[in-house]
């Protein structure tokens, strides 16, 4: 087994749509390790972040944050620590475009 350390997804969606973050691969395994969430607006904003296990709809249950808040110009550091299976998806939403997630973790294949 290889495990690679790695930036697994960046993205600054579009405000109200659900964007796929990060889908882990076929054979694979993920260690998440950290997400970082930067607010580059001059005004609060807020963001989702959720992850859909084997890709399913979005539900309920899947949340991780909800409609947190993040000050204009502030960056917030989540430390996770989950682990995700192939075709698991981590999806993000924000309020509005101001907003870039960046996910960090070890791909193990």
């Amino acid at each position: 087994m290889a495990e690679t350390l790695k930036v697994l997804g960046q993205s600054a969606p579009n405000g109200s749509t659900e964007t796929a973050l990060y889908t882990v691969p076929a054979s694979t395994e993920v260690t998440v390790s950290t997400l970082v969430v930067c607010n580059r607006g001059s005004s609060k904003q807020t963001f989702r972040v959720y992850v859909a296990v084997g890709g399913e709809a979005t539900a309920s249950k899947q949340y991780l944050f909800y409609d947190m808040d993040i000050a204009a110009n502030d960056t917030i550091t989540a430390t996770l620590g989950i682990t995700l299976a192939a075709t698991d998806v981590v999806r993000v939403y924000a309020s509005s475009g101001d907003l870039s997630f960046n996910l960090f973790g070890v791909e193990i294949s």
